[in-house]
């Protein structure tokens, strides 16, 4: 009986031995699935050249949200798919122009990119008092009341005689601190000289700014992978015009758009340095306010929106590019607008853009038009 006893229990062990290495063995494998995102698996083991061709064709079919987020889902499946979605996004030109950008807007990182050549991206602005909250939405419709697909979001700080917008890409965590922080803007005290800041370098090699309102926190340094500072990439000034003796507000705008490689910074100007603006560097991109013209019968200065804008404010403008002297046939074509702005109810605004300006750019240009510029009026 005792012999019995012993070899039963000797395969009563062996058996729960292999049956704990089973479970291990399962328990390693699908951590293995699970920390490689599906790498392991069909998805992830298929052939470059037939992976391109699906992505490829998935993103040249789902051209406008919402059902651009099929692009999406791609980039979600793994992380070789989510590299090859990328490249595909970023490398697929429009309209044969070869600048590294499709004009799309697919990733967070397309807001930073520039916008379509030909035919301009129509957002909205939503505008909250109570909260001096802005919301960027790209239109889905021809309708004003439809919110769209959300991009950014903004608010006002008030720094003592100053006043700063901090963008970002959630609309509830609104502080420079934030993994959704993508840059801010700051004006002086007059509200008529405004600073674009960047949160990422707009080219290698590019340094932080060292002035103190470009800090992004109070200590030097927080984290290798993050910035203490900001990077200027912007200017927009707007011309002295007390008591309205000189028309409607006039604005120069210089940026470093996204398509130029140059580093040249331009410094902070006032009234008396506006023509030196005009004529700044071929490393920026300057433009300047389309000229309205007075309308006997309406009594009022008058520009044409194409029915994208339908109550009249002093924050309306369109943005061109200005010519370069310096250059045979000159540079820019001051009949091409880049950059429209209008209100069209009482919190609502549209935005609509095109190349060489980004949303990021383009977003923060239209949030110098909002608050009383007493200099300006």
């Amino acid at each position: 009986m005792s012999l019995r006893r012993s070899f039963l229990s000797r395969r009563f062990s062996r058996s729960f031995n292999n049956q704990n290495r089973n479970e291990r063995n399962g328990v390693e494998s699908g951590r293995l699935v699970g920390e490689s995102g599906g790498e392991s698996d069909g998805w992830g083991s298929m052939l470059p050249e037939l992976l391109g061709e699906i992505i490829k064709r998935v993103e040249e079919s789902e051209d406008r949200w919402p059902q651009r987020q099929n692009v999406v889902a791609c980039a979600c499946v793994c992380k070789k798919w989510r590299e090859v979605t990328k490249d595909i996004v970023k490398s697929l030109p429009i309209n044969n122009n070869n600048n590294g950008s499709s004009g799309k807007i697919t990733f967070p990182s397309c807001l930073k990119q520039p916008g379509p050549r030909d035919l301009p991206h129509q957002c909205l602005i939503k505008r909250n008092k109570k909260t001096s909250t802005f919301s960027l939405y790209l239109a889905l419709t021809p309708s004003f009341t439809d919110k769209g697909k959300f991009l950014l979001a903004a608010r006002r700080y008030r720094h003592g005689v100053h006043t700063e917008y901090i963008i970002s890409l959630d609309a509830d965590d609104l502080s420079q601190g934030s993994n959704a922080y993508v840059g801010k803007l700051s004006s002086d005290f007059l509200g008529t000289n405004f600073t674009i800041y960047d949160s990422q370098p707009p080219h290698s090699g590019a340094k932080p700014s060292s002035s103190r309102a470009s800090r992004r926190f109070a200590s030097k340094q927080i984290s290798p992978q993050v910035p203490a500072g900001n990077f200027e990439v912007g200017q927009v000034s707007y011309k002295f015009n007390l008591l309205k003796s000189r028309g409607p507000r006039r604005m120069v705008c210089s940026l470093k758009c996204p398509v130029s490689e140059e580093t040249t910074i331009v410094k902070n100007v006032d009234n008396s340095k506006m023509m030196q603006l005009e004529s700044a560097s071929s490393g920026f991109t300057v433009l300047r306010n389309k000229a309205p013209r007075w309308h006997e019968h309406l009594q009022c200065w008058c520009l044409n929106f194409h029915g994208r804008v339908t109550v009249a404010s002093v924050k309306n403008f369109q943005l061109v590019a200005t010519m370069d002297q310096s250059q045979p046939g000159g540079k820019g074509d001051e009949e091409t607008v880049l950059l429209q702005f209008g209100k069209v109810g009482d919190d609502t605004f549209t935005m609509d853009y095109r190349q060489p300006l980004s949303a990021f750019q383009a977003f923060a240009m239209c949030l110098t038009s909002f608050g009383t510029k007493l200099a300006c009026e």
